[in-house]
């Protein structure tokens, strides 16, 4: 029970962070919902190890990074075929939101795994060696990916010139 309740109050405490995560790994409020849920599920099956091994948001964090790169996959072998084109998005006047959009479109325009380092060093403020402990990588690595990344986003999105800066 004692494992239980310290799981229940882990989720409580962090589901707004988990939450916006998510959000910004999938770009989709219900993407992220069934992410959140996906992790937890697998998170919880291991609670008391990951407890004892002190702070559990590096691994709920890599398992959340590694089920979104998983989802990603699967859901890109499958074809949706539709008859009816989509609405046309508003574009919302407010700044904050205009630049939140902007963000998340760019953000969706790169690889998974440029997605989780971006997110989980500027969005997360992680180290780069917390964010290689989550992605099970080199520094180097996160450092490479974080540059392609960065240099990605100037070329696919070139409207965040100024956020960038």
């Amino acid at each position: 029970m004692e494992a239980e309740e310290s799981f229940r109050a882990y989720v409580a405490g962090r589901l707004a962070a988990l939450s916006r995560m998510a959000y910004l790994l999938c770009g989709d409020r219900h993407a992220a919902e069934d992410l959140v849920q996906v992790t937890l599920v697998r998170v919880a099956r291991h609670w008391e190890r990951v407890v004892a091994g002190g702070d559990p948001d590096p691994y709920v964090r890599r398992v959340m990074v590694s089920q979104h790169v998983s989802l990603w996959r699967r859901r890109w072998r499958q074809v949706h075929v539709s008859d009816q084109l989509p609405d046309r998005a508003v574009p919302d006047r407010a700044d904050a939101v205009t630049t939140a959009l902007a963000v998340q479109a760019a953000l969706a325009k790169l690889a998974p795994r440029q997605r989780a380092v971006l997110v989980l060093r500027y969005f997360e403020d992680l180290t780069e060696a917390a964010t290689a402990d989550v992605l099970r990588c080199s520094v180097s690595t996160v450092k490479s990916q974080t540059r392609d990344a960065l240099a990605a986003l100037r070329v696919k999105a070139p409207e965040l010139a100024e956020v960038m800066s």
